[in-house]
């Protein structure tokens, strides 16, 4: 059955956005929120913004991460109409001065309450999606395990935009849920051809799922980077210092060029989490 909670009003928190949200992007957020409220009024339930801009800061390639919760299933006119709005005011990164690039997650709240694994999403907007979603090609809802670390890291460290506080509303992922979605991440990555276009954020993301193994916390991507740095062999810590530093906007992004040192670097690391993981199963 679905949950028939009134829906959130969105409008009623953003007086108090300029106190909790960075000014740099309070701006395009309003715009995003506007989007999300014309489209999904009747059935928002929370809007939670979570990840680089409350944890770490903002970095040049920093995505606007916002996880949405709604009470129904949102239909295909109605989710290819939200996504095509959702680009008028997202920009690849680096790309616009003014716009960065959006990540927005969409769960049914009885998809993921009570919490069970792997969840189902039943939407996701994203930059890489750009050629998809003006070919008019829509994902529809899957199963996504990578939920369990997302919601994670918003009940650790987010803002409730519309909604409740997102450590009241949601469930607490176990951690053993943890370990299987850092397990299922990994498998994303098996040849060059997987991380082909894509190397920094790949590498960068692997770092981080290390540093989670081993920690049980979530970093941003430069924390985690710095991390890794220290457990690596010598000959492997220059391709990962390049990720971090082209990440931080200090240095132009060659890791494409690196060939066989990223392979490396990428099967090293995947070995480590693997080992790591399997101790705690």
């Amino acid at each position: 059955m679905h949950n028939k909670r009134k829906h959130a009003p969105v409008y009623a928190v953003l007086d108090i956005m300029s106190n909790s949200v960075p000014a740099e992007i309070s701006a395009q957020l309003s715009k995003t929120l506007d989007v999300i409220e014309r489209h999904l009024a009747s059935t928002l339930l929370a809007v939670h913004l979570y990840g680089s801009a409350l944890d770490g800061g903002l970095k040049p390639y920093s995505d606007i991460d916002l996880l949405v919760t709604v009470a129904t299933n949102i239909d295909g006119t109605e989710r290819q109409d939200l996504m095509l709005d959702l680009l008028k005011i997202s920009a690849p990164p680096g790309v616009n001065r003014d716009l960065r690039a959006l990540e927005v997650t969409v769960v049914v709240r009885d998809d993921i309450a009570p919490w069970r694994y792997p969840a189902r999403r039943e939407l996701q907007f994203g930059e890489w999606l750009r050629k998809d979603i003006l070919e008019g090609v829509v994902e529809p809802a899957v199963i996504d395990s990578d939920l369990a670390i997302l919601l994670t890291q918003a009940r650790q460290h987010s803002i409730a935009l519309a909604g409740p506080p997102a450590a009241e509303f949601f469930d607490s992922v176990p951690e053993s849920d943890i370990f299987k979605a850092l397990a299922d991440s990994l498998k994303l990555w098996n040849v060059p051809s997987d991380w082909a276009g894509d190397e920094r954020n790949v590498v960068l993301t692997l770092a981080r799922v290390w540093y989670s193994a081993v920690t049980g916390k979530i970093a941003p991507k430069d924390v985690a980077a710095d991390w890794v740095i220290e457990c690596l062999p010598e000959k492997h810590r220059s391709t990962l210092s390049e990720a971090r530093e082209a990440y931080l906007g200090h240095c132009e992004d060659r890791l494409a060029l690196r060939g066989e040192q990223l392979t490396d670097l990428i099967m090293l690391i995947k070995h480590e989490v693997t080992t790591l993981i399997g101790q705690h199963q």
